[in-house]
């Protein structure tokens, strides 16, 4: 139980970070697997990712039902969680945000690609997901499990998945690695559109793809990070 609480409280901190980094804001959410029911996973409640708290945190079984709502609000997304740890047993945290430099590459037809090296892990391809596409006119929210599987197929075995006018879906091997993932990727949105307008960008290749985001995710790379942007959070 002691162990259980504690990754709650990284996920606590997940919430934090990714909120103090500008990744999400008032909107966006982070999951993780439970470690010892894989058909399960910890989630918020609704509420904004700066103010979760310890309290907050639910549990859900992957067809995003909560186990022990107790009157509280939900996400409504929460398919787009459940529908990927079903498709990827292999992931273990999935980040959803709408981090405003990745938007432009949703509805345009420039491709986001790596382009720094701390960035390698965001993964040669990204594809962008379009829900219009079998579920007509919405509001752009996946609310469903249909929503959210057909959201799981178009990310495939990638990292990344874009969302066409609404934001972008990260998902991970761990909490840190779907945190890292998801912050270098707005990074890398950024500098790549302000390079765009210096002239031909120079992407990475695929070789430095594998080895950089292999880097990345290194315990010794992930962990320091981790307590940096930890840190930054915490004196907020």
């Amino acid at each position: 139980m002691d162990a259980i609480i504690s990754l709650k409280h990284d996920l606590v901190t997940a919430n934090h970070i990714l909120a103090h980094e500008g990744v999400v804001d008032g909107y966006g959410h982070v999951t993780m697997r439970h470690p010892d029911r894989p058909d399960r996973f910890f989630m918020s409640r609704s509420r904004s990712p700066a103010l979760v708290s310890l309290d907050d945190i639910m549990e859900f079984d992957l067809d995003c039902n909560p186990i022990a709502q107790g009157g509280r609000p939900i996400y409504a997304e929460r398919p787009i969680h459940g529908a990927i740890y079903k498709a990827r047993p292999e992931i273990n945290s999935v980040v959803h945000n709408h981090a405003h430099e990745v938007l432009p590459y949703t509805v345009t037809e420039v491709k986001l690609k790596p382009m720094i090296h701390v960035a390698g892990r965001i993964g040669a391809d990204i594809p962008v997901w379009d829900i219009a596409d079998r579920f007509g006119e919405t509001d752009l929210l996946v609310r469903t499990m249909q929503q959210g599987d057909d959201l799981a197929r178009c990310l495939g075995r990638n990292s990344v998945v874009l969302m066409r006018g609404h934001g972008a879906t990260v998902a991970g091997a761990s909490l840190k690695e779907a945190v890292l993932i998801a912050v270098y990727l707005m990074v890398n949105a950024k500098l790549q559109a302000e390079a765009m307008r210096f002239g031909t960008v120079k992407y990475l290749s695929a070789g430095e793809i594998e080895r950089a985001g292999a880097t990345s995710v290194s315990p010794l790379s992930l962990d320091r990070v981790w307590e940096y942007w930890a840190a930054r959070c915490a004196r907020a």
